[in-house]
């Protein structure tokens, strides 16, 4: 999962970026409010964390203007501000859900949790099921049946954004974009050689799913039937 978050303290933000970043969330920091919706509109992030009380534009002003603008990236409020009437501001512009400061970091991440299932991207444990694959991001784990292999960081990053658009062509410029960052220097034979592992993977697993690529259009994810290779049952969480 790709998070921003936009904070003007330096040391908090860079703290809870570490801290997102050992739970295998990868995160861009915007550290005013005008930075923050230029990067929020880009829209390859999964969730954002939103200060109200920014240099140059504010909190509320920022998620109205993402919501005008039909951007639907889910939105937690992190703020020093804790009184009712601002939190009914807050989720009345779009928020969907606050946190005030100063807050535990356990709490962070289990509010990230309860939204992404709220939004429909997760299973109650955590997990993104596509066809008969399960994939769970924070752990880095792909499985089928009784199957399941660990994964690189960018190889579950590059899955989960595959099965977050599953049945839609992902050209290697978007994927470039979400999996690496706008501000990558990687190129489409990055995308190549990682989606030849995620190939390899599924083909162990014996799965049914296949990353097909569309000449000139892109990849997309695909669930083709049930595959058996007859190779029988290997032993859970194998090193791949």
């Amino acid at each position: 999962m790709k998070i921003l978050m936009v904070e003007d303290e330096r040391y908090l933000a860079e703290a809870v970026a570490r801290i997102l970043e050992k739970n295998n969330y990868d995160v861009d920091l915007a550290f005013d409010g005008e930075d923050g919706l230029d990067s929020a509109l880009t829209g390859v992030y999964d969730m954002i964390l939103l200060d109200i009380m920014l240099p140059k534009l504010d909190g509320v002003s920022l998620l109205k203007h993402l919501r005008g603008d039909g951007v639907s990236t889910p939105v937690i409020l992190l703020t020093a501000k804790g009184e009712t009437e601002d939190k009914v501001l807050g989720l009345d512009s779009g928020a969907d859900d606050y946190l005030p400061k100063p807050f535990k970091t356990e709490e962070l991440l289990a509010r990230i949790r309860a939204v992404s299932r709220r939004k429909g991207e997760l299973l109650p444990e955590g997990v993104l099921a596509f066809g008969d694959i399960e994939l769970n991001p924070s752990k880095l784990i792909l499985s089928s049946g009784d199957r399941s292999y660990n994964l690189t960081l960018k190889e579950g990053r590059l899955l989960e954004y595959l099965i977050a658009n599953k049945g839609t062509s992902l050209s290697a410029d978007a994927i470039i974009e979400k999996v690496w960052g706008y501000d990558s220097d990687a190129e489409d034979n990055h995308v190549q050689v990682y989606i030849s592992f995620l190939r390899k993977k599924l083909a162990r697993l014996g799965s049914s799913v296949k990353i097909r690529n569309i000449r000139n259009v892109g990849y997309v994810l695909a669930a083709e039937g049930n595959a058996k290779d007859g190779r029988g049952s290997a032993k859970r969480s194998p090193n791949g």
